[in-house]
């Protein structure tokens, strides 16, 4: 099975994690930060830009959100979905003080790290 995409973890809302599976291989890694955490006054100022943000944007949750893929032979869609929906944080309670008591279980994810890779 192969699977990659970005997604947005609730204990760390400014940055986009990264998601690389490969067999048995797996990694996950800082790609960016989500153009919601960044001042509206710092984001670049073009046509094709702001096309992605209205695209891509949500007036709660800004671009954050899930973009996976999962490729591999016989994968019921019908199964997988309702087990990664189960996954998220309900809207109703997503909360800073619910998500500031979460336990991250992802390990640190430097500046550095991301420049390098």
């Amino acid at each position: 099975m192969r699977a990659k995409g970005h997604f947005w973890l609730a204990t760390r809302p400014e940055w986009v994690g990264e998601l690389a599976v490969a067999g048995s291989q797996t990694m996950t890694s800082r790609m960016g930060c989500w153009w919601a955490s960044i001042p509206k006054n710092q984001w670049p100022d073009d046509d094709r830009f702001e096309r992605f943000v209205a695209a891509h944007w949500d007036n709660v949750w800004g671009d954050r959100r899930q973009e996976l893929v999962f490729i591999g032979i016989g994968m019921d869609e019908a199964r997988i979905r309702p087990r990664l929906d189960e996954c998220l944080m309900p809207v109703r309670t997503f909360t800073p003080e619910l998500w500031m008591g979460l336990r991250d279980p992802f390990p640190s994810w430097t500046p550095a790290e991301a420049e390098a890779a």
